[in-house]
This record gives structure tokens, C-alpha cells and sequence, in this order.
């Protein structure tokens, strides 16, 4: 369930703001005059947003790729390829 506080408590009640979101690691959505205005989010919550984004960009990437292409690869080829860069690390 969606946690909408106004975004007065985030000055007056910034410890418990801060809890919350540590805790639950879900966002806290902050309103000014009955309107969305801000979101607040753990560190971790935040970065792991944009990890699954980021990897969400490149697998459309990759889709649109072998659509162009018509390439496409096994799973055991690109594994042995992963292993052969690292041992060259």
C-alpha cells in the first residue's frame, strides 16, 4: 500500500520519514496542497531502482538488436564467453 504523506512531515517528522523508508524499502510519496510533489527513497531502494533499469534498457536493447540481426546466441556459448574474459582478467 502506497505510503502519502504531506510533504510538512518531511520537516517535522524526518526520523520517522527516514525509518519508514529504511525500513520497508518502499517509497514514501510527499503531497503539497492535496498534489504529488516529491518522492522519498532509501539509498539502497534508489539504487536498486536504477539497476533494474538500467538492465531493463539493455535487454530491450538486446531485443532490438536480434530483431535487426537475426542473431541470436546459446546460453552455454555466452557462459564459456563470460568464463574466457574473466580468466583473461
Amino acid at each position: 500500500m502506497k505510503m502519502i504523506r504531506p510533504v510538512s512531515d518531511l520537516r517535522n517528522n524526518f526520523a520517522e520519514i527516514s525509518k519508514t523508508v529504511h525500513e520497508t524499502a518502499q517509497p514514501v510519496f510527499l503531497t503539497k496542497n492535496g498534489y504529488g510533489d516529491m518522492v522519498v527513497l532509501s539509498m539502497e531502494a534508489y539504487e536498486n531502482l536504477q539497476f533494474e533499469s538500467e538492465v531493463y534498457c539493455k535487454l530491450q536493447q538486446a531485443e532490438q538488436e536480434a530483431a535487426l540481426t537475426g542473431q541470436r546466441y546459446f546460453s552455454k556459448d555466452v557462459l564459456a564467453a563470460m568464463r574466457d574474459a574473466i580468466k583473461e582478467e
